[in-house]
Formats: C-alpha cells, structure tokens, sequence
C-alpha cells in the first residue's frame, strides 16, 4: 500500500456520518476490503465507531494509521489534552498516529500559539505520535511554524479534488515537506456527468470518482473517501491502481474550476 513520508497510507477512510451499528459495519467493511488509515474527529462522533471496529477487526495496532482532530471548542487554556485523552479512551487507544487542529479558532477567538502549543505538548506526551493542522492557509502555516520551531507539522487537511484543486496551498505543503491530505476528495459526487472527465474514465475503464482519487495519489496526496456503501468503499479503494499518465493529468487539471463546497464566515482566509 502506497504511504507518504509519515507512513500514513494514501487512500484513508473518512468517517463522517459513519455512526452507530451501521458505521461501525462500514468500518469493518473497510478494514476488511484493506483499507489502513481510519480519519475521524472529535465532531463527528465516531471516535467510538473507529475503536470498536479496530478492535473487533484483529488488525494489529501498528498496522492501522489512526487520526484524530481536536474541535474547536476545546482550544482554550488546559482542554486540549484532556480532550484527547477522552479521545484516546473512546477510540480504546495509548495513541493516535496524527492529531490535527481540525480548523483554525474561529475569528481568533483563541489565539494561535494557545492550542499550537498544547497539541505540541500532546506529542510531547505520547498521546500522538505526529500532529498537524487541517484548513490552513499559507499565511497561518507560517505563523503556526514560527510558533511551534522545532516541532514539526506533518500534515495539513483540507479540501481538495478536480474542481478546486488548491495548487497553491498544495505546492506550498509539499515543498515545506508538509504532507496533504484531501478531504471531499471526490466533490461529493458533483464529479459525475462532467463531459471531459466522463470520456476520460471511459477510456481508462474506472469512474469518475476513482479518477479523482487516483488524480490526487499521482500529486503524492492522500485521500479520505467516505462512504457507508461496501461495493463503494470497494470502488473508491481500488482507484490506487489506476495509472494517470501526463495526458490523463492535463485533463484532470483542466477542469478545476475553484468550487469550494465546504465554507463558513468563520473559515479563514483561503489561498
């Protein structure tokens, strides 16, 4: 299985909406088909969903890369380690591979170093073996770099497929030796019936779903596909095999059009 630089494999599970019996199933599907990197957060309440079925799984620990985010709400002085604690409890895990601050503190209501420095400590600690951030743009990867010195970010999380590629933020993460994780990786379905990417895939025999997550594997980016259905789940893992030649990636990177499909007033500044 293809892994970046931290060893997070390329293709993750997102678990949004993947609660109760049949989330956890959806997991355990997907643990089954060969998925190894399970993203969850504390804000969608399936922390729980993601231990029971690693557990239930008989997978070995080392061989599933688990990540977490810290919400917002727990970015005050002394809640973010015991926030990840009880993370750490309902996922019936020591440790978390990576813990992400899932987004800048709204309005900087907190300030930057307040939870930068407390997710540094939770390294420090061992309650997470990397940590990085998620929807970050450039300027605030630098004022988090500069907060945090040594420490190092391993990865930033935000929204990315064909129609709003990012390319900015993505060579800028990719030369600061940040590594990228998209999330809607394939628009949430809005990929489908799109002319050129349809004769594309029918070219190549794939979707147009898998050809956006094997767009974003060719840039050396990891994707987290979500889904409660196994033979989708089957499909958006099998897009790891697909091949994009130069040709394949023009067409790809010509159908970027900006369109955002997560935003709020509150987001930051984007790229």
């Amino acid at each position: 299985m293809q892994t970046n630089q931290y060893g997070m494999p390329l293709i993750g599970l997102g678990t949004f909406g993947r609660t109760g019996p049949a989330g956890m199933q959806a997991i355990l599907d997907a643990l089954e088909i060969g998925y190894r990197h399970l993203d969850t957060a504390q804000t969608y309440n399936t922390e729980s969903e993601c231990g029971d079925a690693l557990r239930r799984s008989g997978l070995n620990r080392q061989d599933v890369f688990v990540t977490t985010k810290i919400s917002t709400d727990n970015f005050g002085p002394g809640a973010l380690l015991p926030s990840l604690r009880q993370s750490l409890d309902r996922l019936q895990l020591d440790q978390v591979d990576l813990t992400l601050i899932h987004w800048p503190s709204p309005r900087g209501a907190v300030a930057l170093p307040v939870y930068l420095e407390q997710i540094a400590a939770a390294q420090a600690l061992g309650l997470s073996k990397t940590i990085g951030v998620s929807n970050f743009p450039i300027a605030l990867l630098e004022q988090a770099q500069a907060i945090l010195g040594n420490v190092k970010l391993v990865n930033n999380q935000f929204e990315c497929h064909p129609y709003l590629q990012n390319t900015r933020l993505v060579n800028y993460c990719l030369q600061s030796d940040i590594s990228v994780t998209c999330y809607l990786p394939i628009a949430r379905g809005a990929l489908a019936g799109d002319v050129a990417l349809e004769a594309l895939a029918e070219r190549k025999g794939c979707t147009v779903e898998q050809l956006a997550l094997a767009y974003a594997l060719s840039r050396g980016l990891a994707a987290i596909p979500a889904s409660g259905q196994k033979h989708r789940l089957a499909s958006n893992f099998a897009a790891a095999s697909i091949v994009l030649d130069a040709r394949d990636r023009a067409v790809l990177a010509a159908v970027d059009r900006g369109q955002r499909y997560i935003d709020f007033d509150w987001a930051p500044a984007w790229d």
